[in-house]
């Protein structure tokens, strides 16, 4: 079946090929040069789906399952109790090309992870963020790979809608680039600004700064991973390739191969990058493997299953990593254990490094600090049917502040969670209906983005790249609520409302009636600017009208302010009368003054 696949795409790829060539000149004539890329994107695409349907659906299932045979609940009797060690060499000492300018960008979040080594430790402070969202922006897929940051401020994120998207640091729209296929990794951004992102088609492209493609790469391999840059420029990833295998490339800042390396296994973790050169990445077929940067092996490490999460390395070059046979590992850099541990992770994200060495590590309903001779520090439990973190990898300011983003049972919603570096919760988010697989990372100012994955009640997919900024700032003052506390049923009522930010800023006022009907937040208003509203009670009854303000700064709401209102039973004929009184001003004059009509 496999072999009759690639026949019918082969021959559909000429036949395309072949009516291109010959339609193109009558079109443009024979002198023009085609510039446009993106219809080689689209003819690969639909070559991809027609002829690889059960190959994308096979991996799908990979990623977003448990493990290759089997599901998280594992037997740990299954495995080795002592280190399987094979092919330890020697331990060399390999110095790095300092004097290349083709590593990673010196900016405040390159990569997945913030760096090489995956710590996830940013080098700014989040401690005046408070949650506030400044901004959402809509794409037409999942976000599932995480934002980076360049130097200049510039966002960089993928979507299942096959765009590399680029946005300004104000949420706008800068450039959007479309390939081949979903994006399921995160960028990587090359020192000369040079963007990096693979896709599940197969391709990893280099895309320029200002949107234009500078070359893609094929992998023959779905590309799930997200690519390191070394410090001389090789680009680091790994493959699905097929239905049994996984490789790991090196491809040159030119997009030319390097070497590739072939496991036994899918390779869904990301690499990590030691000072000294070696690579680091986990396969499908449960080892651990170090590469020498010349692709030779260095060693491998066997665990009892899969191993689908990034590596991360701290300061003294202890490689950590989660596993699916239910440990996380601590390994020295010659590829023997330190240690072990149970009940940690359920296998899918890195673990990130703090800066005194404590290691974050999500888990089923769990975050959990873990000190770094193995000994947990302590466990955040992420709130009820939050089954586990998935592929969302933590992110830590300077201040210690943890952010994580969680997976809610039954694909039942996502949340963003800070937390408090001594365990704690500081704030989250409910962002998301499906969930929030991405990793989140820190601006310069502190912001920190993240992405979301959600439905449509029709079953259409939709994705947000969120921005949660810092800055102080007061909520509004409560509201003041003027009117009527009496009225009769059937009548309209005015009331008004105020509210005083005490930083100045203008306010949206949010409305609640008290019959099931509300008003969305109406504005924006001068601070302190009366707004005048009316509302009919269609029915007798007593009603609490509700009010809350919230400023155009960074989203800070007010208390609920409150105010009481009756509206008393009046007959039909009672109605009627008023009615007659309304429309015929100059009837009964004294009614009329004793009523307060007039």
């Amino acid at each position: 079946m496999k072999n009759e696949n690639t026949k019918t795409c082969l021959v559909a790829w000429i036949i395309l090929l072949f009516i291109f060539s010959t339609i193109t000149p009558l079109v443009i004539g024979y002198d023009a040069e085609i510039t446009d890329v993106e219809f080689m994107d689209d003819l690969a695409y639909d070559c991809y789906y027609n002829c690889n349907s059960s190959r994308a659906s096979y991996y799908r299932e990979y990623l977003q399952g448990y493990s290759s045979d089997d599901n998280l609940e594992s037997d740990r009797t299954d495995f080795l109790e002592e280190s399987d060690v094979e092919n330890v060499t020697e331990i060399v000492e390999i110095e790095p090309d300092i004097s290349s300018v083709d590593g990673p960008m010196d900016s405040p979040w390159p990569m997945k992870c913030q760096n090489n080594r995956h710590t996830g430790l940013s080098p700014y402070s989040t401690a005046d963020n408070y949650g506030a969202e400044k901004w959402r922006f809509e794409t037409d897929g999942w976000v599932e790979g995480g934002p980076v940051i360049a130097d200049d401020g510039t966002i960089y994120f993928g979507s299942f809608d096959c765009y590399l998207y680029a946005l300004n640091s104000d949420g706008t729209l800068k450039w959007k680039y479309k390939v081949g296929d979903w994006i399921w990794s995160t960028p990587a951004i090359a020192n000369d600004g040079t963007i990096y992102i693979g896709t599940y088609g197969d391709y990893l492209y280099a895309i320029n700064p200002d949107g234009t493609r500078e070359w893609s790469f094929c992998a023959w391999g779905s590309i799930v991973t997200s690519p390191a840059i070394a410090e001389d420029g090789t680009i680091y990833f790994g493959t699905m390739k097929g239905f049994d295998k996984g490789d790991i490339y090196a491809v040159n800042p030119n997009g030319t191969e390097k070497w590739h390396y072939q496991t036994d296994y899918f390779i869904v973790s990301d690499p990590a990058i030691a000072d000294d050169g070696t690579i680091y990445i986990g396969s499908g077929d449960s080892y651990l493997y170090a590469l020498h940067p010349d692709g030779t092996l260095r060693w491998r490490f066997k665990t009892g299953k899969d191993i689908k999460a990034p590596p991360s390395i701290a300061d003294d070059g202890t490689i950590y990593f989660d596993s699916f046979d239910g440990y996380f590992y601590a390994l020295y850099p010659n590829g023997t254990m330190k240690w072990r541990t149970g009940g940690g992770g359920v296998g899918f994200a890195s673990a990130s490094i703090d800066k005194d060495g404590t290691i974050y590590l999500g888990g089923d309903q769990k975050l959990y600090a873990i000190y770094p001779n193995g000994t947990r520090k302590w466990s955040f439990y992420l709130g009820s049917s939050r089954t586990h973190i998935g592929h969302s990898s933590p992110a830590i300011g300077t201040d210690g502040t943890i952010y994580i983003g969680t997976h809610i049972i039954s694909s039942a919603g996502g949340d963003i969670i800070a937390v408090n570096p001594d365990g704690t919760e500081r704030w989250r988010k409910r962002i998301a209906n499906n969930w929030v697989e991405s990793s989140p990372c820190i601006g310069a100012d502190g912001t920190v983005y993240v992405g979301s994955s959600s439905e449509t009640s029709g079953g259409g997919y939709y994705g947000y790249l969120h921005a949660f900024v810092t800055g102080y700032n007061e909520p509004p003052d409560k509201p003041t609520i003027n009117g009527p506390i009496n009225g009769r049923a059937g009548k309209k009522c005015e009331y008004t409302f105020s509210a005083i930010d005490p930083d100045g800023n203008d306010v949206y006022f949010y409305i609640e009636w008290g019959d099931g009907m509300h008003i969305g937040w109406l504005g924006p208003y001068e601070s302190g600017e009366e707004i005048t509203f009316s509302h009919t009670y269609e029915e007798k009854g007593e009603y609490s009208i509700k009010a809350k303000a919230k400023d155009t700064y960074i989203g800070f709401e007010s208390e609920w302010a409150t105010l009481e209102v009756s509206m008393p039973k009046s007959s039909a004929i009672f109605i009627q009368f008023f009615s007659i009184l309304e429309n015929h001003p100059h009837m009964f004059p004294l009614i009329r003054h004793l009523l307060n009509l007039q």
